[in-house]
């Protein structure tokens, strides 16, 4: 196993699951296991500060979801559905049985959230609880795409274009584009972020296979997940779950976060909203450790 700078004392593995996609992720740390994942334009890189203190109690497993970061990048289908969140959700089921943990904890942030989200309908015998971090439904999120919300979260319609599309736009200058988001939606500075793992978010940022990939995740999320959501009877999350909102950031300005997902839920919900905008882990890592600490170690007692 190699060594990822930004997780000392982490084990850097992969994953190769039945669909041959490769994920790849860090682990560390001993105790009842909590998966991390990542969203939109990030990596693992996003749990940098967050995963070592969560390991002095938990075991810990930090993955780049499939077209992110180190793990595979397949080419999406026309209609993107190899990047559908249950798909998604399918490549963390393998993974985690793989490490011999039938039973977990999930947190998520952005798309990771919304995998999450999958995850807990698909699989929700698997779960112990279930963080989700600056979202509301996919299929809300499109019902409410009024002229704010659509200015705010443009990158959904534009993302989901057919590809070669909005690929090459973004690939003319991705530094450009990423950031751009990072500090739109964030409400932030870049300097504001952590330079490794600016750094980090970046180098993958760059590569035009996760740039494809990541139109494909969005695709998705317009053509496929929706559907997906309102299945009926609509499902609802059975285990315990945390909600967390950037106070600062467009979904926890325009919406009751929270309400809408008690409305998801069969379970007990917690909340713990958060200072500044979306990327609140990054801008505000030592509030986020905290809040997941008393919410799992609660269940954890």
């Amino acid at each position: 196993m190699s060594v990822d700078p930004l997780f000392p004392g982490f084990s850097t593995a992969e994953h190769t699951g039945p669909n041959g996609v490769t994920i790849a992720y860090v682990t560390a740390g001993s105790g009842p296991p909590v998966l991390l994942l990542h969203g939109y334009p990030q990596t693992r890189a996003l749990w940098a500060k967050v995963a070592p203190k969560l390991a002095q109690h938990f075991t810990v497993v930090a993955a780049d979801l499939r077209g992110y970061g180190a793990s595979s990048k397949p080419a999406p289908t026309p209609n993107a559905d190899n990047y559908s969140f249950r798909t998604m959700a399918g490549d963390m089921a393998a993974l985690m049985t793989s490490l011999g943990y039938e039973r977990f904890h999930l947190v998520g942030h952005d798309r990771g959230a919304r995998v999450g989200h999958r995850f807990a309908l698909d699989h929700s015998e698997r779960l112990l609880s279930l963080t989700l971090m600056d979202i509301i439904p996919t299929i809300d999120v499109w019902v409410n795409m009024d002229t704010s919300l659509s200015l705010a979260y443009w990158h959904w319609p534009f993302l989901a274009q057919p590809l070669p599309f909005p690929a090459t736009m973004i690939g003319a200058d991705p530094d450009m584009f990423f950031e751009t988001c990072l500090q739109g939606w964030g409400k932030a500075k870049l300097s504001d972020f952590d330079p490794a793992q600016l750094g980090a978010y970046r180098s993958a940022w760059r590569d035009p296979a996760m740039i494809a990939a990541s139109c494909g995740d969005y695709r998705a999320g317009a053509l496929i997940d929706p559907a997906h959501d309102d299945e009926q009877p609509r499902p609802k999350i059975a285990c315990p779950l945390l909600v967390m909102e950037g106070l600062d950031g467009v979904m926890g300005e325009r919406f009751n976060v929270v309400g809408l997902w008690r409305q998801e839920t069969a379970g007990p919900v917690s909340h713990a909203p958060m200072p500044g905008g979306h990327f609140f882990i990054d801008l505000h890592p030592k509030q986020t450790t905290a809040a997941l600490l008393r919410f799992l170690s609660d269940l954890s007692d």
